[in-house]
Order: C-alpha cells, then structure tokens, then sequence
C-alpha cells in the first residue's frame, strides 16, 4: 500500500476484532479500541482509526489507533496509551514503525499534523520532544490472581490497617446502579472531583467528560463509591478490557483521607474486579523524572503492591522539523516571557504562514487524575 517500511491498513471493528482474538496474550488497552473510538466522538473529537502494521512477510507488527487534535499554533495526530505491539519491540522495529507512521501521516490528506505522538520505548530519530509530556511513565500494577486473602496479605501493613480502620469509621463503598452513574457522578462526585483537583494541583475535565465517560463505556467501567452517615467521601471508576483492569479516575474529600475510605474502597474494587475475571490492575502513574507531580499519589499506591511497570515514554515525531522545532521555541518561550514569545512567532510565522490555528479540545487525551 505504501513505499513505507511497514505496510498499513485501516482495521474495522470486525477487523479489529480478528487480531485480538488471534493475540489473546497482548494486553491491549482500551484506549487502543473501537469502544474508545466511539468515546471519542461522542466528546465531538476526531478519531482517524484504528490501523495495523505488517512487515514485509506480511506479520502483524503492531496497531495503533489515532486521535485528530487542533490546538492553538499547532494540529497534531495523537496515540493515547499505545501503539500495540504484536511483535517484538525492538528498536529496529520501533524505527521502521515510525517512519512508517511519519510517511503515512505526510500523505493523509485529511489532516495537517505538525507532529504524530506515541509512546516509544528507545528513544531515537525521528522521534524527539515532546513538546510536552503525555502520559505517565511508571506505574503499580496489582496482580489480582491470588486468594483474597493472600491478595489482603500481600499489601503493605498501613494498607491493611487503613482498610481496617476505615470499617471501623463506618465507611461503607456502594456499587452505583448503572442506570444512577450520569445523575450521581453529576450531583455528587464531580463536586469531589473539584476539590481533589484543587487541593492536588491538576486540573480535571468538565463533568460532561466524565459522564459521557460513563454513558458511551459503560460496558468496561464500575463506578464505586465510599460513604459514611449517606455523604459519598471518595469514589473511583475502574476500566476492564479483556482480563486487564485499570485504577482510572478517582476523588476524595479531606474527610475521606482521615477516615481512610480510599484504602477500603480501592480493596472493595479489587475484590469485585477479581471477582470477574481480572487478572491485575494497574493504577496507573507514580512519580518519575518527567512525572515529579506524581508524588502525592505514589505512596497511596506501593501501599497495595511493589510490583512497578514501566510505561515507555510519549514522544513527538515531527512531520516537518523546521517548523516543529519553530514551534517548540514558541510554546517554550510563552512559557519565559510574553516578549520571546512574540519574538519567536514572528520568526515561525516566515517560515510557514498557513499554521493551523483552531479550536480544539483543551487538552490533549492524555491524562489521567488520581486520588
């Protein structure tokens, strides 16, 4: 299809469908699905498909599904917790995927991408940046084959004792029909949502996000919730995709945390988790060095396992260098001074005066809050 290293094809759900029934192994993410396609485009994003890579000897390499983002001085087309890799993930094969991925992109005539983003796991041309960071880069994953009780043992003994605790408190965790998720989340969560963001310095998405989170995936989430004397303190929504589940948006109040009611209703999560049929859970980022933000979450989170899982890095693959390097001097100055931005947009605006500039969503997909 294509003078491309690799060759590519676009995969429907059917086709989608074949892969992962012929690779029952691969942990695929659920950001990596037709189900998240559909999310996507209910938020009113672009979704550009879900497409497969095969070698010369025809071998499945690897899938990746991409997301058109606009934002200001700069469109690009973004991998959110991928590709998948099917084969061997070598840095050979990396660079033969990327370059595969930079000429299908500079062909698409749909889209104008400054730079394609994915994660990469050896870092090398034509990779580089990122402009900025997209996603976590380690993280805890609980095994969830034990017993209960040797699962309960397993954790550290301030997790045990907190979970303790929080039932002496009186802290009781309810499963939220799924016919209550939108009105509750609206009425009660996203209110905590609002408080955790502020107390831990990140900024959350609107309430509409979360509740057509709930409404389009429905199918792979649960939505937990601990209350004491009927006021909810702390909540989580956990995914589940083919056996894997994830730890993936949570709030608490300040009430929560000295009553201990995330540690009894992330266990409650794990039980019911385990229950159908998962066999971990990943709780998604703790702190690294492009990641410092994370600290206040990572000590919640080695409380339930030491098992930690690097995540390979989000890199940017320009599509053009001279004008993404252009561009990165820009966002890098508006972040020094108005007067360097304005200098440096001067300089980007001679060498292309068509950049795209839009509305886009105000984030790029990429982020996941925690407790």
């Amino acid at each position: 299809m294509s003078a491309a290293p690799l060759t590519y094809s676009r995969l429907d759900r059917s086709g989608f469908d074949a892969v992962a029934d012929q690779h029952p192994d691969v942990v695929i993410p659920l950001e990596q699905t037709p189900s998240w396609v559909e999310f996507e485009q209910a938020l009113g994003r672009k979704p550009l498909g879900i497409w497969s890579y095969t070698d010369a000897a025809g071998r499945l390499v690897a899938t990746a599904s991409y997301v058109h983002v606009v934002r200001r001085f700069r469109e690009s087309v973004v991998v959110v917790n991928g590709p998948v890799w099917f084969a061997e993930r070598t840095p050979a094969a990396e660079r033969a995927l990327m370059e595969t991925v930079r000429h299908q992109f500079r062909e698409e005539p749909s889209v104008d991408p400054l730079y394609v983003r994915m994660q990469v796991a050896t870092l090398q041309a034509p990779a580089t940046g990122p402009i900025e960071h997209g996603w976590y880069e380690r993280e805890i994953v609980v095994d969830l084959t034990p017993s209960e009780a040797d699962l309960l043992k397993s954790f550290r003994p301030n997790a045990r004792n907190s979970i303790r605790r929080a039932q002496r408190n009186g802290v009781e965790v309810k499963h939220i029909p799924r016919s209550e998720w939108k009105d509750v989340f609206a009425t009660q969560l996203f209110p905590i949502m609002q408080e955790t963001a502020e107390r831990d310095g990140f900024q959350s998405f609107d309430s509409s996000y979360y509740e057509t989170l709930l409404t389009v995936l429905g199918d792979h989430l649960r939505l937990l919730v601990a209350y004491r004397d009927g006021a909810p303190l702390s909540w989580l929504i956990t995914t589940e995709y083919r056996g894997y589940s994830v730890y993936y948006f949570a709030g608490s109040t300040h009430e929560a945390r000295s009553t201990f009611a995330p540690y009894l209703l992330l266990w409650e999560a794990f039980r019911v988790l385990k229950e159908a049929g998962n066999t971990a859970c990943g709780l998604t980022g703790i702190v690294s060095e492009n990641y410092p933000g994370l600290a206040n979450v990572t000590t919640f989170k080695k409380n339930f396992s030491k098992n930690v899982v690097v995540v390979p890095t989000t890199y940017d693959i320009p599509l053009s260098p001279v004008r993404y390097a252009a561009v990165a001097s820009l966002l890098t100055a508006r972040r020094t001074g108005p007067s360097a931005a304005r200098a440096v947009l001067r300089r980007a605006s001679t060498l292309r005066p068509a950049v795209v500039v839009g509305r886009g969503s105000r984030r790029e997909p990429v982020s996941t809050p925690d407790t």
